[in-house]
């Protein structure tokens, strides 16, 4: 049986296996006294009962004195401490005393229906207690149990649910994906009603805190890096803004019924906006049977965790940078082989195999064939990370975004690619590249320049720092796509050339080889 549901928006890797993460406890807030918050919470309830009956036997004394007032203040005082206690404190203590399986579950939030059901009891609570009226507190008693019996039936409801969650193991941004839930009912008896798979839910615990971060120390300082002809290592201190985790989850799924022993599949669409790293610590399986009083969420330790690699969509820049780069790329491999380059005017040099005799008739000029080499097509992509501060975050997406598309694309071509960046080991996985490329950051870094080793591969390097700071051997066997000018708004022209149409790339070509 398949349920099908509302997409979501938000994404994904392997699914992860169950982990059990056991929560610590709270420390002694009472050291003194040798109270924990525990029993302190009980402590409190047990004087908030006592204050609650003082309350109710006051109101009757008022009552027979022939106090109207003050009886409906005592009683209503009585019953909302009452009520008060019984929605904060015994919920907590259940969690905190029983089983561990029911101390790490549950989770109880009042509905407007509940909270309207409750203001109704307590009208005919005070009812009952100024009229003294039995039938009165017959009602009020059948509308406390139906409560204690919406409780227990939606307790019975989500004990004996299993839920697991698989994700696809690669995931891009701005890329829709398909989700797989699997909820069971393990009971060999008992079926379960109107259950809802809902996300975790999330405290708000963005803070900032001050953290030591490598630097470099640069003269003069109101320059770019790439201009700047003194540059130090260094550290400083930065408040930085610790972000909270992104959900995998967004909306919740339904499922109506689950007789005994019965697993049913929902197959949800959920799309991540943008790159990174997106995890559940838990899921919660939600119900409000019976009475939709409360909503009992019962949480399930279940983590799960997505690299969400950047977009690989073809954009504007995409588009004008790689023509330029398969041409020069096609130039530097040339040579001898079986696919047919060109054909070109004789060199003194060429070979007389190679004459084209019928372009030669056809011309009246000697014509030589030019062919591609074979097993050579090797290229290295290179993405050198900025330092903090070089690009501004939007231009600094782009980049990564480029260098992303740049490497899917000649993934699925006939060429032997091979990925490097600070940070990364030297891979020829595209997926590996993919993932560094997900989770990568600004940071100060050792440029990757030093760690290219000569090979016969051509370079494109993806960098944001000056094409001069190259080394003239690595500059003469690479595409440069210089990324320095992006943050200040212009970008200088090739050498006399006008500039480029898009401000956003600057190109760098090789002299031919």
């Amino acid at each position: 049986m398949l349920i099908e549901a509302s997409p979501g928006t938000g994404e994904p890797v392997i699914s992860a296996r169950a982990q059990t993460s056991p929560q610590s406890s709270n420390a002694r807030r009472f050291p003194r006294l040798g109270l924990s918050q525990v029993w302190v919470r009980f402590l409190l309830a047990i004087i908030g009962l006592m204050l609650a009956f003082a309350a109710a036997l006051f109101s009757t004394v008022a009552r027979e004195a022939g106090n109207i007032w003050g009886m409906i203040i005592l009683a209503s005082a009585a019953l909302l401490l009452a009520a008060f206690v019984g929605l904060t404190t015994v919920p907590y203590l259940a969690r905190r005393v029983v089983a561990t399986r029911v101390r790490e579950a549950m989770d109880y939030d009042v509905t407007r229906a509940g909270l309207i059901y409750i203001l109704i009891s307590v009208v005919i609570g005070i009812a009952a207690i100024s009229s003294g009226n039995n039938l009165l507190y017959v009602v009020v008693a059948a509308l406390l149990s139906a409560i204690l019996v919406s409780g227990i039936a939606s307790a019975l409801v989500l004990r004996s649910l299993t839920l697991d969650v698989h994700l696809p193991e690669h995931v891009f941004a701005s890329r829709p994906m398909l989700a797989r839930l699997l909820l069971g009912n393990t009971s060999s008896w008992l079926p379960s009603f109107s259950v809802r798979v809902v996300p975790a839910k999330r405290k708000s615990n963005s803070t900032a805190r001050w953290r030591w971060e490598a630097s470099t120390f640069g003269l003069p300082r109101n320059r770019a890096p790439q201009d700047q002809w003194l540059r130090l290592p260094d550290r400083r201190l930065r408040r930085v803004r610790e972000t909270e985790e992104k959900p995998i989850l967004q909306e919740s799924v339904y499922f109506p019924f689950l007789a005994p022993e019965q697993e049913l599949r929902a197959d949800l669409e959920i799309n991540f906006p943008v790159r990174g790293r997106y995890c559940e610590k838990n899921f919660g399986l939600a119900t409000r049977f019976p009475f939709a009083f409360l909503m009992k969420t019962r949480r399930v330790n279940l983590s799960r965790e997505v690299i969400v690699y950047p977009v690989v969509e073809p954009t504007e820049q995409f588009r004008e940078v790689l023509p330029m780069v398969t041409g020069e790329f096609e130039t530097f491999v040339r040579g001898r082989g079986h696919d047919l380059y060109l054909i070109r005017d004789y060199m003194p040099d060429d070979s007389a195999r190679h004459v084209d005799w019928k372009a030669t008739a056809r011309t009246g000029a000697l014509k030589v064939r030019e062919f591609s080499r074979e097993d050579e097509r090797k290229l290295r992509i290179v993405f050198d990370n900025p330092a903090p501060g070089v690009l501004q975050p939007a231009v600094y997406e782009q980049a990564v975004r480029l260098a992303a598309s740049l490497g899917w694309h000649f993934h699925h071509e006939d060429v032997e690619v091979s990925f490097v960046a600070p940070g990364l080991a030297p891979t020829e996985d595209v997926f590996t590249f993919l993932r560094y490329l997900a989770l990568v950051e600004p940071q100060e870094a050792t440029p990757v320049f030093s760690r290219l080793r000569a090979s016969e591969d051509y370079n494109l390097i993806v960098t944001a720092r000056d094409a001069a700071e190259m080394p003239a051997a690595l500059a003469a066997r690479s595409y440069v796509i210089s990324l320095g000018v992006w943050g200040r708004g212009s970008a200088p022209s090739r050498r006399g050339e006008a500039p480029p149409p898009h401000p956003s790339v600057t190109k760098k070509a090789p002299p031919h080889v």
